[in-house]
């Protein structure tokens, strides 16, 4: 038996009785039931990068600062205030006493230092350890290029004390902080992922995980949480199912509260439970720029420039298509990427290239997650370069479960995903592509971009949205990435019945502030009286 399920086992006889809640239908009352895909999850918060994963970290993790459930500004999570110095650098966090681990232990400022150095460690590879770039020797230390960790401004001042100091002011800073990667690890979980173990999902959110296997997961409310008073969710309730049509059904007879997963929403019976909102996302292709000749700009720029994109970003197949990788923001300036086929450039580029009218070039090989959508784009891409090219084209189509894992393995062309913003600003969606990010699956790499981000690390304001603006543009006309459209979130659920849940541009719905109202009857219409016999 893995360590991970043992540790799980044995998890609720660790806690107090008193965390377990009286009476079962107590709990089936305040139960709430949400469907999901049956993908793996990664419990280590240091490692996992899905979405699906952020939203079960928002009821078992809580970083020093959390998202409000509406508007998603950061609000006091284990940082029961901060202040910054005048120069806007240094932050300084005052942590609760009474914030702790579901085992009892008391979180401190030590936690999250060595957590966060644990992000930033190069061994670990944590996708997300760019994000800490603003911090003072953050990004050498990540890279490497400094490996003394005491140059690192991440500072344990006491206990309950944390003193962050910046590279420069950041006005975005504590929104990163919100993600769930900053959240603190317990010293055994660091232990465990040091020796190169699996991590468990203990956590200090307001719930815990009682129950992990193959059917599904049970989170109960943690009853040492600092803030259980308003936690009115007595039980999260998750079970797994990939079939679209069995969704509809199981929402229709109320068996579940939320579908996450899949779901064939034609057959929703409720309308009004289809909640599709603007999301700060973005589907597009990528090119696999780690070898020869797709490390050269000029061949992905030409292969990109044959596509018609008239049809494929077709209004009849998207919400919202795109030729931009940023969604629209207040003050950002629209990137101009490529809009249109181009079928002279495309030759005269193969041909500098040393590869005339696609003569030489090795096969082109697509890969792409199942579904209808991906195909259609996939053949659209495909019969092009097979008209114009002389060279093999081919795709390859994957279950999501093992697509997203096989983008990091090298012998493909062209990959797609959908990218979710980890908070509204440019910089979620273009750092991932710096030269030394670990969520640069394609390997792209140049100096020039490079430049531009980090000009503006050192902006604020407009001057550093108008560079950022400059390094989308220049990404886009590099022929590494695609935009296809900008997506929206697609939810259903009981909104008569569950109540603390916002569509937000993240999708991210915090499972602190959910809980069930009954809901309201119209003037016309009474509650039955109830009657003792």
């Amino acid at each position: 038996m893995k360590l991970k399920k043992i540790i799980l086992c044995l998890l609720p006889l660790l806690l107090s009785s008193a965390l377990l809640p009286a009476g079962e239908n107590h709990i089936a009352e305040k139960t709430l039931i949400v469907s999901l895909d049956s993908s793996e999850i990664e419990f280590n918060t240091i490692q996992s990068f899905s979405a699906t994963e952020a939203q079960l970290f928002s009821g078992i993790h809580e970083g020093l600062v959390s998202y409000h459930p509406f508007t998603l500004d950061p609000l006091p999570g284990v940082a029961i205030r901060w202040e910054t110095d005048e120069s806007g650098k240094i932050y300084t966090f005052y942590l609760r006493e009474d914030a702790l681990y579901w085992n009892g232990d008391q979180v401190t400022a030590s936690d999250f230092r060595e957590t966060w150095m644990m992000l930033l460690d190069p061994s670990q590879a944590a996708p997300y350890s760019f994000l800490l770039d603003p911090v003072k020797g953050a990004k050498a230390f990540r890279t490497g290029e400094n490996k003394d960790p005491e140059t690192v401004g991440i500072r344990v001042i006491a206990d309950h004390i944390l003193e962050i100091e910046l590279e420069s002011p950041a006005d975005y800073f504590l929104k990163i902080l919100c993600h769930h990667s900053f959240s603190p690890l317990h010293p055994q979980i660091r232990q465990i992922i040091a020796e190169g173990g699996e991590a468990p999902g203990l956590g200090n959110g307001p719930f815990y995980i009682y129950k992990n296997d193959e059917d599904g997961m049970i989170f109960l409310r943690n009853e040492l949480y600092w803030d259980v008073k308003d936690v009115n969710l007595q039980q999260i309730k998750f079970i797994y199912n990939d079939d679209e049509t069995l969704e509809a059904e199981l929402f229709n007879q109320g068996e579940i509260h939320w579908s996450m997963g899949n779901i064939l929403l034609d057959d929703v019976l409720n309308r009004q439970s289809v909640v599709i909102n603007p999301l700060f996302a973005t589907t597009y292709y990528f090119f696999s720029s780690k070898t020869p000749p797709f490390d050269n700009p000029d061949v992905r720029r030409a292969l990109a420039l044959l596509l018609p994109w008239d049809e494929i970003r077709s209004t009849d197949f998207h919400y919202t298509p795109a030729a931009s990788l940023i969604p629209s923001l207040d003050d950002y300036p629209e990137a101009a990427g490529i809009q249109e086929q181009d079928l002279e450039t495309a030759r005269e580029l193969l041909a500098k290239a040393g590869y005339p009218e696609g003569e030489g070039l090795p096969e082109l090989l697509i890969k792409l997650p199942q579904g209808l959508l991906q195909s259609r784009t996939a053949n659209l891409i495909m019969e092009s370069w097979k008209k114009h090219l002389k060279t093999e084209v081919n795709f390859q189509s994957l279950p999501s479960a093992l697509y997203y894992n096989s983008l990091k393995e090298p012998g493909y062309t062209l990959g797609t995903v959908t990218w979710i913003g980890d908070f509204a600003d440019p910089l979620t969606f273009l750092q991932m592509w710096a030269s030394d990010s670990n969520l640069n699956d394609g390997g792209y790499s140049r100096n020039q971009y490079d430049e531009l981000l980090n000009q503006a690390a050192s902006q604020i304001g407009k001057k550093r949205l108008i560079t950022l603006s400059k390094a989308e543009e220049f990404l886009l006309n590099d022929g590494t990435v695609m935009p296809i459209s900008h997506q929206p979130a697609f939810n259903v659920v009981d909104l008569l019945s569950v109540h603390g849940w916002y569509p937000n541009p993240l999708d991210i719905h915090p499972f602190k502030y959910m809980e069930f109202s009954i809901p309201e009857l119209p003037d016309n219409i009474v509650m039955a009286p109830t009657f003792d016999y």
